[in-house]
């Protein structure tokens, strides 16, 4: 193994509407536990056991910070490595965060940086670190590296990369020089493509030097760098996030890394991945790699199915039963249910802008909504009240703040609750209850070891979220 020092870069922004209605733009895909017990962000970092390298460098939305943090806790990555992007501008300006940032950690080194998307399913694990290792002398060499998916089927809903000669090098393992990045192709065309042999599914992962890639883009596209260079010289380190200079960053233009470098580069290579790869773009592709019944279906959640076949029930709550259908996908949540023909799913995305043009919310946050002291979940509403379910996780609390429109009451259902208003604190157990006036001062915390339960039951002319005067925050939202 190499001694070159070697970073994940894992990019976890994006909103994953094909995915609703679990994706949301609040909680997405790469959040969501699709497959396994870990959520994909986790599973990409844990696919990394087995590489020599550091704690991951994650880049994401600042609306997804909390649960990014909490994700990388879990798996005890965090490490202030998270950097955040006051808005998306394509996959070249965040891998340009990324290399200033762990240049700015190795002055004295040029470290290889490891680029990965947090949203993919990989099933070989083994075959995905040998491509990886395979990798590390061409990028050590110089090289720009990209892996390229051995195709199984003439896909369409993927770029390709289509090979030249074998890449020169000290080596024993093959890469090849990239003779052409090509844009998703019609279905005559990419059946050409994978007859050749010649073409690969182009993953959007990449592995090379840091100061390389910032050497191209500088050659290349001049106008993203000095926008991420003005941009990290200001940045503000908070708690485990690397919070960039706003200003500077949404003057960035917006360009991925395939046209503003991978294209345009002489030193692209592929390394080729047979590795099981999927995007998870859509339920059918989602549908393509679980584990299916002797109907060809795939249940997650209290689902029962008869005379069902080749289909995808999901149930987040309640009981989903199907009888006498097949290809379908079907998903229910709290809030929401999508029933479509496995087959036309790509048009889930069009539900997702009609819920959007109609000023709906469903689209954008779910019923269950994370922060980083625990959750809620919104039960009951109507006018002038709403009922929540609140869970503060141990040791931690909300924002000393107060509300000018609602009034609210606590009951305590488990755990104990230390509770302040203006002055005045005391202790809650199991089965008691407080009320807030409207206008108080307050402050809810959990000094227990066990989650704390409550039910809040909120009263007013106004309700939303947004009516909040933070006056204290452990978590820097004021």
């Amino acid at each position: 193994m190499s001694q070159t020092q070697l970073y994940p870069v894992v990019m976890a922004g994006g909103s994953g509407s094909r995915l609703w209605p679990l994706s949301r733009v609040l909680y997405p895909k790469q959040f969501l536990c699709l497959k396994g017990d870990l959520t994909m962000l986790q599973t990409t970092v844990n696919r990394l056991n087995g590489v020599e390298c550091e704690s991951p460098v994650v880049i994401c939305n600042e609306q997804h910070r909390f649960i990014v943090a909490e994700q990388l806790r879990q798996l005890h990555k965090l490490t202030e490595n998270i950097i955040l992007e006051p808005a998306g501008r394509n996959t070249a300006p965040a891998i340009a965060l990324a290399a200033l940032a762990v240049k700015r950690h190795n002055p004295d080194a040029d470290p290889l940086m490891l680029v990965l998307a947090a949203d993919h399913v990989i099933q070989n694990e083994e075959a995905f670190r040998t491509s990886v290792r395979n990798a590390i002398p061409y990028a050590e060499s110089g090289k720009l590296v990209t892996f390229g998916i051995v195709p199984d089927l003439p896909e369409t809903g993927y770029g390709y990369i289509r090979r030249g000669e074998v890449c020169e090098g000290k080596v024993d393992a093959v890469a090849f020089n990239v003779a052409q990045f090509v844009e998703k192709p019609n279905l005559e065309t990419a059946q050409g493509y994978v007859a050749t042999g010649e073409y690969y599914w182009n993953s959007g992962m990449f592995l090379f030097r840091a100061g390389r890639f910032l050497e191209e883009l500088k050659k290349y596209r001049p106008d993203i760098l000095s926008a991420c260079e003005k941009a990290m010289e200001a940045t503000d380190p908070d708690m485990d996030f690397i919070r960039v200079d706003e200003d500077a960053f949404l003057a960035c233009p917006e360009e991925s890394i395939d046209y503003a470098v991978m294209e345009r580069t002489a030193d692209a290579v592929v390394v080729p991945m047979d590795a099981g790869w999927s995007d998870v773009g859509s339920w059918s592709s989602l549908w393509e790699i679980s584990q299916h019944t002797p109907e060809g279906n795939v249940h997650h959640g209290d689902v029962i199915s008869h005379d069902t076949e080749n289909s995808y029930v999901y149930a987040e709550s309640g009981l989903v039963t199907t009888v006498g259908v097949k290809d379908l996908v079907v998903v229910q949540t709290k809030d929401a249910v999508l029933i479509a023909d496995r087959n036309h799913v790509q048009d889930v995305k069009k539900v997702v802008e009609k819920i959007k043009a109609d000023g709906r919310h469903e689209h954008h946050i779910h019923r269950e909504v994370y922060r980083p002291w625990g959750k809620y979940d919104s039960i009951d509403s109507g006018d002038r009240y709403q009922v929540k379910r609140i869970t503060v996780k141990p040791g931690e609390g909300l924002s000393v703040q107060m509300h000018h429109h609602r009034a609210e009451h606590w009951v305590v259902v488990a755990g104990t609750a230390k509770v302040t208003i203006n002055d005045d604190v005391k202790l809650l157990g199991e089965n008691e209850s407080i009320y807030i006036p409207l206008g108080a001062r307050h402050c809810l915390e959990n000094p227990g070891k066990i989650p704390l339960d409550l039910i809040e039951v909120r009263s007013g002319s106004y309700l939303e979220e947004d009516d909040i005067v933070r006056f204290k925050d452990r978590y820097g939202r004021i």
